[in-house]
């Protein structure tokens, strides 16, 4: 796009915006100014102040709408399909069995490409396949065998798009005070995710109530438009990809890559926690359509509302880490937040009433959601840039690719023994996981202190302090 044109947002995100203390701002963005008198509400949003964020953050917001509109009519019409727990899981199965398999050659592609054009293609071929299942839908021609051949598809561009995504996020907010303002980054971009899961399932429930899961897609492609046109309108630094040395073959990388991850034993354990729990704890959402159909004896609004009320949870921890000013502390919140996931899920698979199973899905999006965002901020914070790519390619394994084995468990599980019985299994294991890494937390701060110190975290003065506070 022409760089003569210069967009603006609309005065609420140019309000939310705030200038740096003791800079002069442009008449243009006197609004911003007038922000710096709220010092809360300014610190909370200061990522925003980055214009390439900003938009990102709007394109982003109607994108991932349609995104989680798809996600629950997909697992809805698999279910009408086929009224199959196995099934479920093996649509599971499907769509992020090619993120485990890629994820690791993706994280030493992004790492030597540009990781806008990255971004932009895989945001592409998304709304190509959001289209293509919507097309089939609308059409009754849809079958389980097309939905798994389009969820494979997916899969594998999401195996490029997360570790992009990821490493993207470091650009959008480069200048003073970058590590600073990256962690408030995630944390609205974790909100932002969250909104969209709170407004996505709800309005897809009502969709597919009175019209089919087909609109629901239709949607979904045309909202990747938004997100393709704000990354192409931002001005970014011309960044040298440190990966490409010369002589450097991919598996030369992708080894350099792998020990560093298992050498490093905070990021190491870290993504051996959340390896378990994509394993046991998150593939629960496969086998929603059965609680809201057999359980609570509802139908896809019920879905949708259950669904809704994780992401409230979800967006309510996403909210309290926005306002944090630093990333000291967030350590201690990974095992406590996965303790709070299990407990929200073992209460959850217990429950047989509509509205207490739903207020239970607001602590189990709250648990899931702070140890999620509270780990990505760490890695994102201690990983050198040269491998960052690389790096949050196991992030997307550990996260992303254990779900496809943990579909497949839940739905034979729950096949075998009942889709409450097996959530509450999956919150046992949560649990524990929880209690073995509070056991590694001593050794993960001697490891992460001289990180810290040397990126002005955490003053050497104060380590002795921090050490005794648990930070």
């Amino acid at each position: 796009m022409s760089g003569k044109f210069v967009p603006r947002l609309s005065p609420k995100w140019e309000h939310a915006c705030a200038a740096p203390i003791g800079s002069v701002p442009h008449p243009r963005d006197v609004a911003e100014t007038n922000l710096q008198a709220v010092p809360g509400i300014a610190h909370a949003w200061r990522a925003l102040k980055h214009r390439n964020f900003r938009l990102f953050f709007t394109g982003q917001s109607i994108s991932l709408i349609g995104t989680w509109m798809t996600r629950v009519a997909t697992s809805w019409l698999v279910y009408k399909l086929s009224h199959s727990a196995v099934l479920l899981g093996t649509v599971g199965f499907m769509g992020q069995i090619p993120t485990f398999l890629l994820a690791p050659f993706a994280g030493v592609l992004v790492d030597r490409w540009n990781r806008r054009t990255v971004l932009v293609w895989t945001q592409a071929l998304a709304m190509v396949q959001s289209l293509l299942l919507a097309w089939l839908t609308l059409t009754g021609r849809v079958t389980i065998a097309e939905i798994l051949v389009l969820s494979a598809f997916q899969g594998c561009i999401n195996a490029f798009d997360m570790p992009g995504r990821q490493s993207f996020m470091v650009q959008m907010v480069d200048g003073k005070n970058s590590r600073e303002d990256l962690s408030n980054a995630i944390a609205i971009n974790s909100s932002m995710v969250n909104a969209a899961r709170l407004i996505g399932p709800s309005l897809a429930g009502m969709l597919i109530a009175v019209t089919n899961e087909g609109w629901c897609f239709l949607i979904d492609g045309i909202s990747y438009i938004a997100v393709i046109v704000s990354l192409l309108m931002m001005r970014l630094p011309v960044v040298r990809a440190a990966a490409a040395k010369a002589g450097a073959s991919m598996l030369v990388q992708l080894r350099e890559g792998w020990d560093f991850v298992r050498g490093f034993a905070p990021i190491r354990t870290i993504l051996l926690l959340f390896a378990l729990i994509s394993l046991m704890g998150w593939p629960f959402t496969v086998l929603m359509p059965i609680f809201a159909a057999q359980v609570l004896h509802g139908g896809p609004h019920t879905l949708g509302f259950l669904m809704g009320a994780m992401g409230i949870g979800s967006l309510a921890s996403a909210l309290s880490l926005v306002v944090r000013k630093s990333v000291r502390g967030l350590l201690k919140m990974i095992p406590i937040a996965a303790a709070v996931f299990g407990v929200g899920l073992i209460a959850f698979g217990l429950s047989h009433v509509e509205w207490l199973s739903m207020a239970l899905m607001l602590v189990v999006g709250f648990g899931m959601m702070q140890g999620l965002t509270s780990s990505n901020t760490i890695i994102q914070t201690i990983v050198p840039e040269d491998k960052r790519g690389r790096v949050m390619s196991y992030y997307t394994m550990a996260f992303v690719g254990m779900a496809p084995f943990g579909s497949l468990l839940a739905g034979s599980l729950a096949q075998a023994m009942g889709a409450q019985r097996t959530v509450v299994v999956s919150g046992v294991a949560c649990i524990l996981g929880a209690g073995w890494f509070f056991t590694q937390m001593k050794a993960l701060r001697k490891d992460m202190r001289p990180i810290y110190e040397r990126l002005g975290i955490v003053p050497v003065r104060e380590m002795a302090e921090v050490e005794e506070a648990g930070s």
